[in-house]
């Protein structure tokens, strides 16, 4: 028998750490909390102890028998002391004098020491057995689950390997795929399943710029909102000059910033107006109430800082009426475009621009995002040039783009067993 220890930074982790140096036939049988993570304790070719087979003890029989009816004698005991409080000498197991009915009484009557520090440890420990027992079984239900499904319908399994390499979200490529459980025929439910991805893209009717009014550009630092900015304006004024359109800075946090917006405007002969912190957006936006277009720059700033929080009030304001747009590089990871939806959604989104397609290397992340928050792609930039790199998209276009930057690598099965996990993960944190 081969035991090992394992250490990582979670339960998923440590499972797969565990199937890779042991296989999956290894056996877990222990898990503790330790600095850092989680220890799991593994053994290959583990064999269960067997219970010792029950021999009958006359002797410990007659002792238990007795044991029962001495407790049984002292509960009587207490009951008639409590009843009465004659000093007689009473007797308890034979001639043995009554010293344990009074300990007993005396416990019985004695309140409990307070065990709220124990109890505590002991419920936080029971949590986290709990915690890890049911990430274990989330882990095997995802394995049982990936090889049914090879087994039982190998064509939906190839299919979810072909999502896999595009980047797509475990709940997209499941509800994808449901629409296309009835086709037989692999080419045809491919085709059909792209065109239900591209039908679940959504983009405006309209560009934005045609329509006018405050257009405010959000999102987190890096994501490239002051660049996509200046590829807006420069579009808008080689097609209806500079006169009815202005600029708007709120980053006043960036060291740099406000410069760069100045030096854009000198360079298309736009106004440039600076909104200082003391000041409302309402106050700063009612001089551009004739411009046609206004375009607006938002600091990116972290979602747990304050004035994050009161930047997206100003947004949101009644007076102010701008369409809000979620900026979001393409070369984020998942959790990133999660976090920065979660952080701006409050101020209200009108949609997403998507930049950087020029250096992703999977669109999957960013349009399982785009879909499953339903936020309309408005823009997609795709390199540095002003304004040449940044168009309206086409929901079929952006969706051949991400087929055609879908991985070579055949996804492991360690990696699709992962998916389908995630797949229990999330009704059961639903449900808590």
């Amino acid at each position: 028998m081969q035991v090992k220890r394992f250490f990582a930074a979670d339960m998923r982790q440590a499972m797969k750490l565990v199937r890779d140096e042991l296989g999956a036939d290894a056996s877990i049988i222990a898990n503790r909390r330790v600095a850092g993570g989680v220890e799991l304790t593994a053994a290959l070719d583990y064999q269960i102890p067997a219970a010792p087979a029950r021999q009958p003890n006359p002797a410990l029989e007659a002792e238990l028998r007795k044991t029962q009816a001495r407790i049984a004698s002292a509960q009587t005991e207490l009951a008639t002391r409590e009843k009465s409080d004659s000093g007689k000498d009473r007797q308890l197991f034979g001639a043995t004098p009554n010293v344990a009915a009074d300990s007993l009484a005396a416990a019985v009557r004695k309140p409990q020491a307070p065990a709220a520090a124990t109890d505590q440890r002991a419920l936080e420990a029971m949590r986290f057995e709990l915690h890890g027992l049911r990430q274990l079984i989330e882990v095997q239900l995802g394995s049982i689950a990936w090889g049914q499904m090879q087994t039982r319908r190998p064509q939906q399994a190839n299919l979810w390997r072909r999502l896999q390499r595009m980047g797509l979200s475990a709940d997209l490529s499941r509800a994808l795929l449901e629409r296309v459980g009835a086709i037989d025929e692999p080419r045809q439910a491919w085709r059909m399943l792209l065109a239900h991805l591209a039908h679940g893209l959504k983009t405006p009717k309209q560009e934005p710029l045609e329509e006018g009014g405050v257009i405010a550009l959000v999102g987190p630092a890096g994501m490239g909102k002051t660049t996509t900015l200046a590829k807006l304006a420069a579009r808008y004024v080689l097609k209806y000059g500079a006169q009815n359109i202005a600029l708007v800075s709120m980053d006043s946090y960036r060291i740099g910033a406000q410069e760069q917006l100045k030096t854009l405007g000198r360079i298309l002969n736009v106004s440039v107006t600076q909104v200082d912190p003391s000041q409302s957006l309402t106050q700063a936006l009612a001089p551009l109430a004739c411009k046609r277009v206004v375009l607006l720059d938002t600091a990116g700033l972290p979602g747990n800082d304050p004035a994050l929080r009161m930047q997206l009030e100003s947004l949101a304001g009644r007076g102010v009426k701008s369409k809000n747009y979620l900026v979001l590089a393409a070369t984020s990871q998942s959790q990133v475009l999660k976090a920065a939806y979660h952080s701006y959604k409050q101020c209200g989104l009108s949609g997403c621009i998507l930049t950087k397609l020029d250096e992703a290397t999977s669109l999957g992340e960013v349009l399982s995002l785009a879909i499953g928050q339903r936020l309309p792609v408005a823009y997609v930039a795709d390199g540095p040039r002003i304004p040449d790199d940044v168009q309206v998209p086409r929901s079929h276009q952006l969706v051949s783009r991400a087929v055609g930057l879908q991985t070579e690598e055949i996804p492991s099965e360690d990696t699709m067993a992962e998916m389908f996990t995630g797949l229990y993960q999330q009704p059961a944190r639903r449900a808590s």
